[in-house]
């Protein structure tokens, strides 16, 4: 247990918090079709997502807000004309769909052929080089007995061979079932049961994780091979791949992508910048989770981009200084951290080039967007979840609403209900892999089912307000959402991240409860940190209605519990 330092502010007294993390900002939510195991084709019906009318199209909609079906509840249609503005017209005219993302990387490779795309410390591979390597791994698939509609799982850490094999099973018109890297055998092998998988390509030095999977076809990941197969072509509505959400609160699942909502999500990826085309990115977030899969990798492929893979943490700082990249894809605990040793070193610890820091799935402080304004760089929150390709909103003017994650992105129709953000559009999954409950349970009416709770402003952006997964119920009736909590505690300069929960007082009753990581750069010749810190907090608790104020508070000196894509794991103490 990490130490803490401990206050009851009322003991008898029950209390609560305000909200605002959401459990993916750029992460994950449920919903979906019932994709069984075997490659079956999932009815599309089911998730309410026909993709009746091609992207290009949906691109000339006008925003529009409208009255209609549940108790007058505003129904909103996006575009891309809410993002001109905040692009050159030059960048804006070049983010256009292709069919397939099979497609869009033919495009690639005739377009951007002798410029590199991957690097990483082993040197560099040009779009060109990647598809004679993402050739030979076509062979290789079919020369297996893979074919076209196969589900194929990918087990590889970060690196160019995952990017190669990735684009290799996706281009040979077969589904990618990425599995993290760190899973053992019995995870890869229940996951390759439940996801239907015919085969696993795998980098050798991960062959004994798929050694109770001997069933299926089984090949390394081999980038000199000498045979090569050309791509297959797809289209929309084919599988592309299968990513593992979040699991903050629960266990993960499989979300089933299509090659347009990945495409829509590249798409998105490049609305609200200046120029997002020939840029240079430095990736850190692993390529198992959507994150890094859709808005690092595949927007730096579709952009013409060069990506330098740090392949070791504990080089990431020394790959920045040398590759100086112009865009950082990261969650807030990394932004934080690095700001942290820019201060302390008093050096451009991400290098003197940085534009841009695309930051998401953990709510983005306000002190970091000013503070990184302040040297220069902008930073962009958003949100988005696994089951939307990454993307549903992004904030181009940060500084403006530094609480706020968004304009919604283009070819999205979205809904308040009670709160709750419910979602359509050519981003939006097939549905969970063999999961026909949670599939169930993820749609009313063809809507997708967020479980975040959320308002917009008069000017259309986006405030995530809580979790509805997370709310707590006081013996009083009163409703407590901790992620609104939590945005305020986290405005305060010493508070790097915090947690709102609910738990059992000294005498058995429930209470509200704050645990909180401080900011230890902030707090440098503070005489009693613990004190200066827990006044702080009484401040901003006192300024609460009585039923949300907290009643104990506890300050850790270790990080809290996180997930592979670095979200909060949730505590869960009163049942």
């Amino acid at each position: 247990m990490p130490h803490r330092t401990r206050l009851y502010a009322d003991p008898g007294e029950v209390v609560s918090p305000p909200a605002h993390r959401h459990r993916r900002a750029h992460s994950g939510a449920d919903q979906g079709h019932d994709a069984h195991p075997g490659g079956d084709q999932p009815d599309h019906r089911r998730c309410g997502l026909q993709h009746e009318e091609p992207a290009r199209d949906l691109l000339q909609r006008p925003v529009c807000s409208e009255k209609q079906g549940r108790g007058d509840t505003p129904m909103i249609k996006t575009n891309a004309e809410a993002f001109r503005k905040y692009c050159s017209e030059e960048t804006f005219q070049r983010i256009q769909p292709f069919e397939s993302i099979s497609a869009m990387w033919d495009h690639c490779v005739a377009s951007y052929g002798d410029l590199p795309a991957i690097r990483t410390a082993a040197g560099a591979y040009t779009f060109a080089e990647m598809e004679k390597h993402v050739a030979h791994i076509r062979a290789a698939l079919a020369a297996a007995g893979l074919k076209k509609g196969d589900r194929v799982a990918l087990l590889a850490p970060n690196g160019y061979a995952f990017a190669a094999a990735s684009m290799a099973i996706i281009t040979s018109g077969m589904c990618a079932a990425v599995l993290p890297a760190h899973l053992d055998e019995r995870a890869v092998f229940g996951l390759s049961m439940k996801f239907g998988v015919k085969g696993i390509l795998f980098d050798p030095a991960l062959e004994a994780r798929t050694s109770l999977a001997a069933a299926l076809v089984r090949l390394p990941i081999e980038l000199s091979a000498e045979n090569s197969a050309p791509a297959v072509a797809a289209n929309g509505q084919d599988e592309c791949v299968i990513l593992l959400t979040g699991g903050t609160t629960g266990r993960s699942k499989g979300a089933l992508l299509s090659h347009a909502n990945i495409m829509q999500g590249v798409m998105n990826s490049c609305y609200g910048y200046e120029d997002v085309f020939h840029q240079r990115y430095l990736l850190v977030l692993p390529l198992s989770h959507v994150f890094g899969f859709v808005r690092n990798m595949m927007a730096s492929l579709y952009t013409g981009s060069e990506m330098f893979i740090c392949e070791n943490m504990s080089d990431l700082f020394r790959n920045a200084m040398m590759f100086q990249p112009t865009i950082l894809v990261v969650v807030p605990a990394l932004a934080e951290m690095a700001l942290r040793l820019c201060r302390q070193m008093n050096r451009d610890m991400l290098g003197s080039q940085v534009k841009y820091i695309i930051c998401g799935a953990a709510v983005v402080p306000p002190y970091l967007v000013k503070a990184y304004a302040e040297r220069g760089i902008t930073m962009c929150p958003g949100y988005g979840l696994t089951e939307s390709a990454n993307l549903v909103s992004g904030n181009p003017e940060a500084i403006k609403k530094p609480t706020s994650v968004g304009i919604p992105y283009p070819n999205q129709e979205l809904r308040i209900e009670n709160g709750e953000l419910w979602l359509k559009g050519s981003n939006m999954m097939l549905g969970y892999v063999n999961e026909p409950e949670e599939n169930e349970a993820a749609y009313t009416d063809g809507w997708f089912r967020t479980g975040d709770l959320v308002r917009l402003d008069e000017e259309g952006f986006l405030y995530i307000t809580g979790r509805t997964k997370e709310i707590i119920v006081l013996p009083t009736g009163e409703n407590i959402s901790p992620a609104e909590l939590e945005t305020l505690f986290n405005e305060l300069d010493v508070v790097q991240d915090s947690q709102v929960f609910e738990d059992y007082g000294p005498d058995g009753g429930r209470i509200l409860a704050l645990e909180v990581v401080p900011r230890a750069f902030e707090l440098t010749g503070i005489e009693d940190p613990g004190a200066y810190i827990t006044e702080k907090l009484q401040q901003v608790n006192q300024s609460l209605p009585p039923f949300k104020r907290v009643s104990r508070i506890e300050i850790r000196t270790t990080d809290f519990e996180r997930t592979p894509a670095m979200k909060i794991v949730r505590y869960k103490k009163c049942n």
